[in-house]
């Protein structure tokens, strides 16, 4: 060969290694939001991010103080549209022109000083199963008009839009990932959505929940489920899967290929592992299967119906605790965060990106050293309907079965009801007299499993009415009735 040919093929050959040796680690990025009574102020979160060497967000909802603090951050933002705004948005192109416009355009710029904003994603998990056709009927209408709003603007090459698909909507009944579909009722939606996508050459977000998946699927073990190389596979044919993400992953994978779209870009939209309110959700477990979870993403293997091709990029449930998230569920869903609510770090964790470990929330300023508890000197038979009272409005979800202060028994579980409210209404006097059973003390009644928390100080928090207390007893306080009893 020719020397000025050996020196081509060498230089190509080497360009082709590098590319095979080096390609990126799929981005790993975390979900943000915001259902806290004492949110850890933006600008905060935003020197957290950066501390963290954290570099993708995806926002629930257009918070403007959350959209203000990123603004001139290197971060790159999904911005999502609440599901209560699909119906205004699917009927009325004026309306999507107007919320593109409010919540988008207003924050961007050419310069270093906007928000980077990435995708649009339109509706928080419309597909729920749980939601019947209270919202997907409305998804396409509202994308075609969003899409047809950021386009007015000239912004469709720079941003895409998505609709975050729920962990439910896709369903193997057998269990095997290659009988993997979508409902029927949504297979006329889905269609229409992926088509869309392609179009604009967008990735199909989906959540993927294994411990979920652990709850709801005898067949599934703990193991199984952690990424424990220990773990008993499950075989598809000649497939064989190692743990639940892949079983998961591959069986949206089979649902895509069965409507026609199998080479559609995925997103992991949601995925992540509680730290309280139920068994199995401890720091300790989560730190194992966070660090599965990174080791198979940046492995970069890929599933069997998917062999070296990851996700394009995955989202951590979340960031912070949110006190204030929905828990029809279960109580877990108020401890998905990586951080707890004030911003320190649960457990260490390597997503790779340049920290081995996290890095907490610096100068976090907090509420008085103070706690209301129960005063045992009192007439204590009406204590368990005031916890309850205050269980119905506050936050309680560590007190259940499985949960970090579970061991606490009465009258302690009664202190923890009554110090939740109290914490939750900026430590006001006078929510903490619950009839004159309760008092306050500078003592900390915490304990080395059960925390007693003392609230963030912050001008964003929205404390409790106190008329709140003579509601009606509703679901919601059956329920802790349930474990106060319990716990008696």
């Amino acid at each position: 060969m020719p020397p000025n040919l050996c020196l081509i093929f060498f230089f190509f050959f080497f360009i082709n290694l590098s590319a095979l040796s080096f390609s990126p680690a799929s981005a790993v990025g975390f979900n943000w939001g915001t259902a806290a009574s004492h949110p850890l102020p933006p600008v905060k979160v935003v020197d957290l991010l950066n501390s963290n060497n954290i570099t993708k967000i995806k926002l629930l909802d257009p918070n403007p103080l959350v959209l203000q603090a990123l603004s001139g951050s290197n971060v790159q933002v999904t911005v999502g549209i609440p599901n209560l705004m699909l119906k205004i948005l699917n009927s009325s192109r004026k309306a999507a022109e107007s919320w593109v416009h409010d919540n988008v355009t207003r924050y961007l710029s050419s310069g270093a000083g906007g928000v980077r904003i990435e995708y649009i994603a339109v509706g928080d998990e419309p597909f729920l199963e749980t939601y019947g056709d209270q919202y997907y009927p409305y998804v396409m209408g509202a994308v075609a008009n969003i899409q047809g709003a950021i386009a007015k603007v000239n912004l469709e090459s720079r941003i895409k839009v998505v609709v975050p698909c729920s962990y439910d909507a896709f369903l193997s009944e057998s269990g095997l990932p290659s009988k993997g579909h979508f409902r029927p009722e949504l297979n006329k939606t889905m269609i229409q959505l992926l088509t869309f996508l392609t179009k604009h050459r967008s990735p199909f977000f989906a959540a993927i929940s294994p411990y979920l998946s652990l709850r709801q699927n005898k067949n599934i073990s703990l193991d199984f489920t952690l990424f424990k190389e220990t773990a008993r596979p499950h075989n598809d044919s000649h497939r064989t899967y190692k743990n639940t993400f892949e079983l998961s992953y591959d069986t949206l994978v089979a649902a895509l290929s069965k409507i026609g779209f199998s080479m559609v870009d995925i997103v992991v939209a949601q995925i992540g592992w509680p730290t309280d309110g139920a068994g199995n959700a401890n720091s300790s477990t989560a730190e194992m299967f966070m660090k599965g979870l990174m080791d198979f993403i940046h492995s970069r293997s890929g599933t069997p119906l998917r062999p070296r091709r990851p996700p394009l990029e995955t989202y951590i449930l979340s960031l912070l605790d949110e006190d204030q998230r929905n828990i029809s569920t279960g109580p877990f869903e108020r401890h998905w965060g990586v951080f707890t609510f004030d911003g320190q770090a649960k457990y260490h964790l390597n997503f790779g990106q340049g920290t081995k470990s996290l890095v907490n929330a610096q100068n976090v300023e907090y509420l008085s050293p103070k706690w209301c508890v129960l005063n045992n000197n009192k007439d204590l038979s009406n204590a368990s309907a005031s916890a309850l009272e205050a269980c119905s409005v506050a936050d309680c979800t560590a007190l259940v079965s499985g949960a970090s202060c579970s061991d606490i028994v009465w009258p302690g579980n009664i202190s923890y009801a009554f110090n939740s409210y109290y914490q939750q209404n900026d430590q006001r006097a006078d929510s903490c007299d619950f009839g004159g059973l309760a008092l306050i003390t500078t003592v900390d009644p915490s304990n080395s499993n059960c925390r007693f928390p003392v609230q963030i100080r912050t001008s964003n928090s929205h404390s409790l009415d106190a008329s709140s207390l003579l509601k009606t007893i509703s679901l919601s306080a059956l329920f802790w009735l349930s474990q106060l009893v319990y716990h008696q």
